[in-house]
């Protein structure tokens, strides 16, 4: 029996000036070594943005439409632990 298609999550980061400054210029590293790690290059789409106008509480994560703020490069493997679908 062929195993089913997983579905692709997608994982948006703000990469505007406010987020990219707070920390998602090294959450997009933390990410895509917890993509390798975990061997979720083909289930999980990552891709960057322009601003998403929630500077205040950046650095910003979207993570299947869910709007994820705060979110530090310490955080990032436990966020994406849970919320990534295995």
């Amino acid at each position: 029996m062929d195993n089913p298609v997983k579905p692709v999550q997608t994982l948006t980061l703000c990469m505007g000036s406010s987020c990219f400054s707070k920390g998602n210029n090294l959450n997009a590293a933390a990410i895509e070594a917890f993509i390798r790690e975990n061997d979720l290059t083909e289930s999980i789409s990552m891709q960057g943005c322009l601003c998403e106008q929630h500077c205040k509480n950046g650095p910003n994560i979207t993570i299947d439409g869910e709007l994820i703020q705060g979110v530090q490069p310490g955080m990032i493997h436990d966020l994406l632990a849970h919320k990534i679908r295995r």
